[in-house]
């Protein structure tokens, strides 16, 4: 195993464009906080990565971005791993902890069409049938809650591939998150954002999480100083949320989260994959209550019918 020196942070990342950039956001933030630090990015093909024609459920789902990168740091050869924390497994990972959670990019899911079609501004006027791609059960049931005549279909790949695939005719539309178009640089290729109510994001979209061995003291307290305490309230809502319901990250499950100084609300939404059935519930706490806000609307949408939804195929 190797030994980096005690002034000397190594990143775990995905080997991806996107991971790429978060895991150079995080190395500027630390960085600013511990100047002294000399940081260095060990990146990593997960399996997700590896394979881009199954689709994710076809292969494990849950964790399919993580896995390798996390083992990194388990075994010592990173000192933390930088995530996408809408793709995190709510579960602990063993010697692990989650001590970092800095500002959060925007939630919303992104309407993107061909750029030989720039009438099209906004996903409604999509033509019966249109082929739309997305590899989200959560997306595409929300879609198909409102538009039901829409043909959603799994797309995989980079961003650059997707887009590809858009302006050369094998889609008629995509959905992606809108943050990870800013990070890219491809904002300008985002006709309309969707946002609650039609779409309510992924739980966790928009933030990243950092992981690091629970036993580094030193690393956790690095860690806490990137991050910020409104993000970290709201994620831990939704990711109780998630939790609660037994529900994985590829789940047709959506969750809005918003924390101020002394408030905290969270609307969810539960779906069947087909998008005709849907359960909601929302609820109030002070931050500090973020988890129990979280399990308290599970609880809620539960009872509304939410587990025989998530138990369909």
């Amino acid at each position: 195993m190797s030994t980096a020196s005690p002034l000397t942070v190594r990143i775990a990342s995905r080997a991806s464009q996107l991971a790429m950039w978060q895991a150079r956001h995080v190395t500027e933030l630390i960085r600013q906080v511990a100047p002294e630090l000399t940081v260095e990015i060990v990146p990593v093909t997960t399996s997700g990565d590896a394979n881009q024609t199954d689709s994710l459920r076809s292969f494990g789902g849950l964790g399919v971005f993580t896995r390798e990168v996390q083992k990194l740091v388990q075994d010592g050869r990173a000192d933390l791993a930088v995530h996408s924390l809408k793709d995190l497994p709510t579960a602990a990972t063993p010697g692990l902890a989650l001590a970092g959670v800095p500002d959060r990019a925007e939630t919303a899911d992104a309407f993107l069409a061909p750029s030989s079609r720039p009438e099209l501004v906004d996903f409604q006027q999509l033509p019966v049938g249109a082929r739309v791609g997305t590899g989200s059960l959560r997306r595409q049931a929300q879609l198909l809650s409102v538009r039901p005549d829409l043909q959603l279909a799994e797309v995989r790949g980079n961003v650059d591939t997707r887009l590809r695939k858009l302006d050369e005719g094998e889609y008629d539309a995509l959905i992606l998150a809108t943050a990870g178009l800013v990070r890219l640089g491809l904002g300008h290729r985002i006709r309309q954002r969707l946002g609650p109510p039609l779409m309510l994001p992924a739980v966790g979209q928009g933030a990243l999480g950092i992981e690091c061995r629970a036993d580094d003291q030193a690393t956790c307290e690095l860690l806490g100083r990137l991050t910020n305490p409104r993000v970290l309230a709201e994620v831990s809502s939704e990711r109780a949320l998630l939790a609660a319901l037994r529900a994985g990250c590829h789940a047709p499950v959506g969750a809005f989260c918003r924390a101020t100084e002394d408030r905290i609300t969270l609307e969810a939404v539960v779906l069947s994959p087909n998008g005709a059935e849907r359960v909601e519930a929302s609820g109030a706490a002070r931050p500090e209550f973020a988890v129990e806000l979280g399990q308290a609307v599970a609880e809620e949408l539960s009872r509304r019918g939410a587990d025989r939804l998530l138990r369909q195929p």
